[in-house]
């Protein structure tokens, strides 16, 4: 009997890593979805370049953490979820508020430190909330929102509501122990939640391969039965047909999956990063050959959707979007004092 039992469990593990290996094959999408694809990237791009800029100036302070080279990650995965859903995420968080729909200005103001930001100029760069658009966060603790977004999870299965929570984490929270703790309850309770692992590659500075014993997080929920995928993160088509897939997953009621988003930032970790740890040939390399923003641009190229005329004018008007935000965000007020004993707890 206990050979049997061996037997069995062996085979149910072959299972798992079995589902683990497979990834959805990129879907095709019409003109007017990869247009908006590169309307959407080339807001998060042509933001956080600003943002850059505006840290530069002094007129961004603290913490500053951009998400250049990653657009297409948060872009195809917010896509496939619905209203009512929710976002989570850590202190790389500019792009996803973008993705959600949160107002350029709003962003960019509480980025400035000003009393229209999305925390009233109180939380900065790491820490911005819109409960109306469902976006728990922006949280600077490495990892801290893993738990945080698997009990809003727990929230839609205990209320019945037919929701599903995206929580996003980085490569190096990905060996946090407060994330195993987490994928155990979400697994044992089959909790509508997706994890979606944004690997840049280097976490805050040191490259994968010297800091994780496995290197494909979409085998870090297999002692706990969830199911992963690799997922190409520079190429939104990937990610947008994943994310489908898995979001259709949680929402069925099987419980957690973990998508690995291969993906890359082009700029350090923070903008006190110089990255000398990587090398420019490197960063080049994948700008020329894998940037996600360029390659939706020579899809639609090719595929006679729009002219290079056409793809510059979506870019002059997301160019003046950022402005206006920068603007706004310059000449917004600073929150007055008082505002220092609001919303406080104790």
């Amino acid at each position: 009997m206990a050979a049997r039992a061996k037997k069995t469990s062996a085979k149910k593990t072959q299972t798992v890593l079995t589902n683990t290996a497979r990834s959805p094959e990129p879907a095709e999408f019409t003109k007017e979805e990869e247009l908006q694809f590169y309307h959407d990237m080339l807001l998060i791009r042509r933001f956080e370049e600003k943002a850059g800029q505006l840290y530069g100036m002094g007129v961004i302070g603290g913490f500053c953490h951009l998400y250049i080279g990653q657009e297409a990650v948060v872009t195809g995965t917010v896509k496939a979820i619905k209203q009512g859903d929710q976002v989570i995420t850590s202190y790389r968080d500019h792009g996803h508020m973008l993705a959600t729909g949160m107002n350029p200005r709003g962003v960019m103001a509480e980025l400035a430190g000003r009393k229209d930001g999305f925390s009233k100029g109180k939380g900065g760069s790491m820490h911005m909330f819109s409960k109306e658009k469902n976006f728990f966060g922006g949280h600077g603790i490495v990892g801290a929102q893993v738990p945080i977004g698997t009990g809003l999870a727990f929230s839609n299965k205990y209320l019945g509501r037919d929701n599903v929570t995206l929580v996003y984490f980085g490569d190096g929270a990905a060996n946090q122990g407060q994330v195993y703790e987490s994928f155990n309850m979400a697994s044992l309770w089959k909790l509508p939640v997706v994890y979606v692992i944004e690997n840049n590659q280097y976490a805050m500075g040191t490259a994968v391969s010297r800091a994780s014993a496995e290197t494909d997080f979409s085998r870090r929920g297999l002692s706990f039965e969830i199911p992963g995928y690799v997922v190409d993160g520079m190429d939104v088509c990937a990610v947008k047909s994943a994310a489908d897939e898995a979001v259709a997953w949680a929402r069925s009621g099987k419980g957690p999956i973990i998508l690995d988003m291969q993906t890359y930032r082009y700029r350090g970790h923070s903008m006190s990063d110089p990255a000398k740890y990587r090398t420019k040939e490197e960063v080049e390399k994948v700008k020329t050959e894998h940037d996600p923003i360029n390659q939706v641009k020579n899809r639609c190229i090719q595929k006679g959707w729009a002219t290079e005329d056409e793809l510059k004018d979506i870019d002059k008007k997301v160019r003046a979007i950022v402005a206006d935000a920068a603007d706004f965000a310059e000449n917004d007020p600073e929150p007055d004092v008082s505002e220092l004993y609001t919303d406080v707890l104790l």
